[in-house]
Formats: C-alpha cells, sequence, structure tokens
C-alpha cells in the first residue's frame, strides 16, 4: 500500500471501529422485565457490543453514532421463547405424501426459512422437539455461525418412540417398504434400546430428549392417546439422559402415559390433553413442568372441521383431542401446576406462534404470567442465565410490541422490533 494510501485506510478502519462501538437506545414507553409485576415508563435500554448496559428513567439523548429505536407508543420485553416447536415441517393437506417427495436438502431449506419467520415474530430462543434428517441440528450450529438469521436453537433431533409410537417415521408405510427402525431412528422397545437412542442422541449433537410417551394426533395410527412406552423404558431414557446433562420432555395426551412419564422422571409433559387430578397432583409434587400446546390443539380442532384436511385415521383425535387441551391447561393452571409457553409450531403456521398467549390468556392465566411463562420462567428451566430479563449485563436480545400487552394481549401477535446477536432484524 502506497504511503498516500494509508491515512484513507486507516480513517476507513476507524469509521468501522466507531460503527461497531455505535450503542443502541430503545426508547420504551412500557417495559416489561420478565420477572417481575412492574411496568416501568419512559425508559431508555441501552444494547452495546451485544449487551444490556445501562436502563435509564427517560429518553436518553442519543451520541452521534448511537442508533435510536423508538417504541415511546409501545412495549419493550425480553426475547420471546416458545417451548415447543418443529423447524423442519409444516403440516398442510399434502404432508402425508411429502414424507416420499421431499429429500433432506427440502427439508434443511425449508427449516432456514420457517427459523427467521420465527425470529422476526419475536421468538429469539426456542426448542425444537423432533425433526427430520436431524436438520434443526445442522440448523441450530449455522444460526450460532452467524450464518443465517434464527432464534437459538434447543435441539432434540430425531424424537423417540416405540415401534408404531407417535414419532416411528414408518408409521403408515406399505409392508414393501422397510418399516423396522431401530434405536438410531429413535425407535426403542427395551431398556437397552432406551439408553442406546439417548446416546445415539449424544452422539447427533442434540442439545435435549424428546419421548412420546403416548398416541399422537397426526401419526398414522388409529389411537391418540395409548400409553406406548413402559416406566421402565421411561426411566431408563431418563437415567441415561441424566448421565449426558440432558433434560427430558415428553409428549403425552392420555392420563397414564402422562403418570407413567411423569414417575418417570421427565422435566416437561407436552400436551398432558387428558391429564387426570392424580397426574396434576404427580406434576406438583414432582415439580414437572407443562407445556400445554394450545395453539395446535384449536389448529387440529378447525381443521378436522374440513372433510379432505387430514386422513380419515387422523380426522377422529383431532376432533376428540384439540377442545379439550385448553380445558386442561385452565384446571393445570388453577392447580398451580408450574407452565412453560409453547405451541408445537410446526403443526400450525411458523411465524404465528405468539397466538398462544390469547389462548393462555383465555384459559385463565393472567398477561403477566403468560409473558412469564415466554421469558424467565423458561430461561430458568434451560440454565440460560444470560437471557429471558431484561436487566443490565443480559445479552440483548428484546422484542417490541404496539400498545400494551397486558390490556390487550393480542398485541403480542404484532411484533415490531426484533433485536438479537447485536443484530436488530426487525425495527418500527
Amino acid at each position: 500500500m502506497s504511503r498516500a494510501a494509508q491515512p484513507a485506510a486507516l480513517l476507513f478502519a476507524a469509521l468501522l471501529a466507531g460503527a461497531a462501538q455505535a450503542a443502541t437506545l430503545i426508547h420504551a414507553g412500557r417495559l416489561i422485565d420478565g420477572v417481575s409485576n412492574t411496568v416501568k415508563t419512559q425508559q431508555t435500554v441501552v444494547v452495546d457490543a451485544g449487551r444490556i448496559t445501562a436502563i435509564e428513567a427517560g429518553y436518553r439523548k442519543p451520541g452521534p453514532s448511537d442508533r435510536v429505536i423508538d417504541l415511546s407508543q409501545g412495549t419493550l420485553l425480553p426475547g420471546l421463547f416458545d417451548m415447543h416447536v418443529h423447524l423442519t415441517g409444516e403440516y398442510s393437506k399434502h404432508s402425508e405424501i411429502d414424507e416420499y417427495k421431499l429429500n433432506e436438502a427440502d427439508v434443511a431449506i425449508d427449516a432456514v426459512v420457517y427459523a427467521q419467520r420465527t425470529l422476526l415474530a419475536g421468538f429469539t430462543t426456542v426448542r425444537d422437539l423432533g425433526d427430520e434428517y436431524r436438520a434443526s441440528i445442522a440448523l441450530r450450529n449455522a444460526i450460532n455461525a452467524g450464518k443465517v438469521p434464527g432464534p437459538r436453537i434447543i435441539a432434540a433431533g430425531k424424537a423417540i418412540a416405540t415401534t408404531g409410537g407417535h414419532a416411528d417415521p414408518t408409521n403408515g408405510w406399505a409392508r414393501k417398504f422397510p418399516a423396522d427402525p431401530g434405536p438410531e431412528e429413535g425407535v426403542i422397545n427395551s431398556v437397552d434400546d432406551a439408553r442406546k437412542a439417548v446416546r445415539q442422541r449424544y452422539k447427533d449433537g442434540s442439545d435435549t430428549i424428546k419421548i412420546t410417551a403416548t398416541g399422537g394426533v397426526l401419526s398414522i395410527a388409529k389411537n391418540g392417546s395409548n400409553p406406548q412406552m413402559t416406566e421402565e423404558e421411561i426411566r431408563a431414557v431418563v437415567e441415561t439422559a441424566r448421565d449426558y446433562g440432558f433434560k427430558v420432555a415428553a409428549h403425552a395426551h392420555g392420563a397414564e402415559g402422562i403418570k407413567r412419564a411423569i414417575r418417570g422422571g421427565v422435566d416437561s409433559i407436552e400436551h398432558g390433553t387428558f391429564m387426570d387430578d392424580e397426574g396434576v397432583k404427580l406434576m406438583k409434587e414432582q415439580g414437572t413442568y407443562y407445556v400445554p400446546t394450545l395453539t395446535a390443539g384449536q389448529w387440529v380442532a378447525d381443521q378436522a372441521k374440513d372433510p379432505d384436511f387430514f386422513p380419515a385415521i387422523v380426522r377422529p383425535k383431532a376432533q376428540q383431542v384439540g377442545p379439550q387441551i385448553q380445558k386442561t391447561f385452565a384446571r393445570a393452571y388453577k392447580a398451580g401446576v408450574k407452565i412453560m409457553f409453547g405451541t408445537d409450531t410446526g403443526v400450525s403456521k411458523h411465524g404465528d406462534n405468539a397466538r398462544e398467549f390469547r389462548l393462555m390468556v383465555e384459559g385463565g392465566m393472567p398477561p403477566m404470567e403468560a409473558i412469564r411463562a415466554a421469558t424467565s420462567v423458561p430461561a430458568k428451566f434451560l440454565d440460560l442465565d444470560d437471557t429471558g430479563s431484561i436487566a443490565v449485563g443480559k445479552l440483548g436480545e428484546l422484542v417490541g410490541v404496539p400498545g400494551d400487552p397486558l390490556a390487550d394481549i393480542s398485541v403480542m401477535e404484532h411484533v415490531v422490533f426484533v433485536m438479537k446477536d447485536n443484530t436488530v432484524y426487525k425495527a418500527p
């Protein structure tokens, strides 16, 4: 480089450095921190180098290089968590045939699109509880490396089932196709299989474990709620998972399967549709979390009204299970069961996750508690100390909505600001 060019190059480098050091100032008309019941008004939250460095009363005047986000008419919240998604698919009328038509690359590319939609809807962390081709693990790695935009993913990889169970990937196949997968593909039929399946998830790079303790709605199988694992198999999964630092989530609709999963030591029950009083009591005694997925329940019930949408074997299950979930949620909340926000998105459309807030409030949960169920509660469950609330020193993972969600929870469905990884992905 010539001497004449050096000053220009140094000036350019200095400008880049200055831009990198610029802070983002969010002027929030209301601030919900995800922990307390208090709503602060007219606050400035300062994010510098990806961390919250200050929270001040009033609207701080920006410096010459600072960026200002004007949420003076809206509400600032921590980045949201959805504790039950499936980023590698989205159910439709042709989902059954897609199992045969889509290749691994098709699934992976769709997942990138769905991840971005999820992030732009305000969900900066998701727990992906069952994928295809282990694509959620590859997607997690790509997001962490900054290659594609998306939420932080806590990935289960392939869910674990029994033969013919809800997560058996060969359900509905003709006999001419090979259809006896084993633990590597998440299908177990013994205690030894259970241990091997968990170890395979560790080898695959999973972050958590998902089992299907009962039948399910959308699987090509008759029963949607029968127990499909023995308590010994569940306990073997949980014990082995603990050796590898995994928490265990259990898909469970029927009362007996729910109780087996709780007694077996799982950390969360997903759906919990037909949970009985004994199940509620066990959850409280064991400290098991409940992820109700009300959105999925409403969605399958709505689609079941169309006689051409679901396969014939699925429609009766959707009609039965859908309307019941919200009733169970209301009863579990009233009884004091610990609840986390989760939608089962991938059943319903990605990006519509925030509809769950409205359904939770309709089921009797106050708006502030619903917000905590999607912020500080799952952050604590996942041991993510850096996020889930707004406080100095935390990561600058923040979302903004218009208006006041405590007065109208539906505004959570209209996110106008998303910040993650020191990047503003959406701004008013």
